[in-house]
């Protein structure tokens, strides 16, 4: 049982990395919202790297953040926590093949193994929460923008990208916790156990009695035939 939940918690690791790097790359962090106007010629779509509006006709253009140090602080932070939630997913995702007891490379111990699954099941609990901490920081921002009536700027909803990246940081931290329970079995729990093999010996009454060593049987006949002065 527990190497079905190893494997699923490897699966489980690796779709939450896919599925945060989709959440990266994707152009819909936070998209202005409707509330209020009754007639909307645009809609204006965010990310952590570029601005992009459309038209009602469908046409768009985008422009990228035109510096580093110009944008706000939660948005440096959120870069930095995603992009190092993918490398330790990554990191996570080779020590988990390793690990994985189904996985034979070389003659390493099961326990050694055991302490590699651990560790990658750690690596995607970390990279979990540094998903989770980036999605819900930007979206606090967006939400406290929003009920704010003296912010002056365009006011945004949450994007389907922060819906996305809650679901990857979940199932990383889900997959992280099923491969660490490895950590707490023992390194042979899945063999038979062994037992030192004796061979029993049984002596029966009759052979035993029977049996005499040669030795004697041929001295006590020797002394039998031949008399003392034979031997002198």
């Amino acid at each position: 049982m527990s190497l079905a939940v190893e494997t699923f918690g490897f699966f489980m690791g690796a779709l939450g990395l896919l599925m945060l790097g989709v959440t990266l790359s994707h152009s819909s962090w936070r998209v202005s919202t409707v509330h209020g106007s009754v007639i909307t010629t645009n809609t204006i779509f965010e990310n952590l790297w570029f601005s992009c509006a459309t038209d009602s006709m469908g046409v768009y253009n985008c422009r990228e953040f035109p510096s580093l140090l110009a944008l706000s602080g939660y948005i440096q932070a959120c870069r930095a926590l995603m992009i190092t939630a993918i490398f330790l997913g990554f990191l996570g995702l080779f020590l988990g093949i390793v690990g994985l007891r189904c996985v034979n490379i070389g003659s390493m111990e099961l326990s050694r193994k055991a302490k590699l699954a651990a560790t990658a099941g750690a690596l995607h609990i970390l990279a979990g929460l540094c998903g989770m901490v980036a999605i819900s920081w930007y979206a606090f921002n967006i939400t406290q923008e929003f009920f704010d009536p003296l912010y002056p700027g365009t006011k945004y909803e949450l994007g389907p990208a922060l819906y996305l990246g809650w679901s990857a940081s979940l199932l990383a931290i889900l997959g992280g916790f099923c491969l660490g329970s490895g950590c707490c079995r023992a390194p042979d729990a899945d063999q038979a156990p062994r037992f030192p093999y004796k061979a029993s010996v049984v002596r029966s009454p009759v052979l035993t009695g029977g049996l005499r060593p040669a030795a004697s049987d041929e001295g006590d006949s020797t002394f039998g035939k031949y008399g003392k002065n034979a031997y002198v």
